[in-house]
């Protein structure tokens, strides 16, 4: 069974069993998989120099969008134009933290410096985000029931099962956000 992050000399630590790493990895690569973008055939290839994808869209995959959010509001070629100049760095600095992430995960003591922790945080954080939004919680009532599945051995269905994984992912990154602010205020 896991061990919550704390905050020690050698850095954030974690003990996970084989199982729980093997998990996370492929939520991790799941969530990869995801983010990496297709590449249209018809790509300009002045666009693609510059890092502009002129193709780029709003996702349709609501969970992809909650990863890739417009940003602005009730203007709908602002949000176009904004997401043609950043969505490509915002998909690759995901993806990074998310490999960075599934690395960290070769042995059973997890340990992660600071910027190791924080690339961590984000990779749970995004599949916190994904599952949010399969499970469709939108409000406190849907995570207090979402929280009220505990037991693994009474999963039955797909949605039950989300449910304990995203409870543990949910508890793995309170606990390694808490064990960054312990190694700050010990640091100050």
């Amino acid at each position: 069974m896991a061990k919550a992050f704390t905050s020690t000399r050698k850095g954030i630590t974690a003990h996970l069993e084989t199982g729980e790493r093997d998990l996370l990895r492929k939520l991790f690569a799941d969530i990869i998989d995801m983010l990496e973008p297709e590449t249209p055939a018809h790509t300009d290839p002045l666009a693609a120099l510059i890092g502009l994808d002129m193709d780029v869209q709003a996702p349709r995959d609501p969970a992809l969008l909650r990863l890739l959010p417009n940003v602005v509001r009730d203007d709908d070629a602002a949000a176009l134009e904004f997401r043609q100049l950043t969505e490509r760095s915002l998909r690759e600095t995901k993806i990074g933290a998310l490999r960075a992430a599934s690395l960290a995960l070769e042995s059973e003591k997890v340990v992660l410096d600071a910027d190791a922790a924080r690339l961590f945080a984000m990779a749970l954080n995004d599949v916190r985000l994904v599952l949010a939004e399969r499970l469709e919680i939108r409000d406190e009532e849907d995570a207090d029931r979402i929280h009220q599945v505990q037991d693994w051995s009474k999963a039955e269905d797909v949605d039950s099962y989300l449910a304990l994984v995203y409870n543990f992912v949910s508890w793995l990154q309170e606990g390694l956000v808490q064990a960054m602010l312990s190694g700050v205020r010990a640091s100050n």
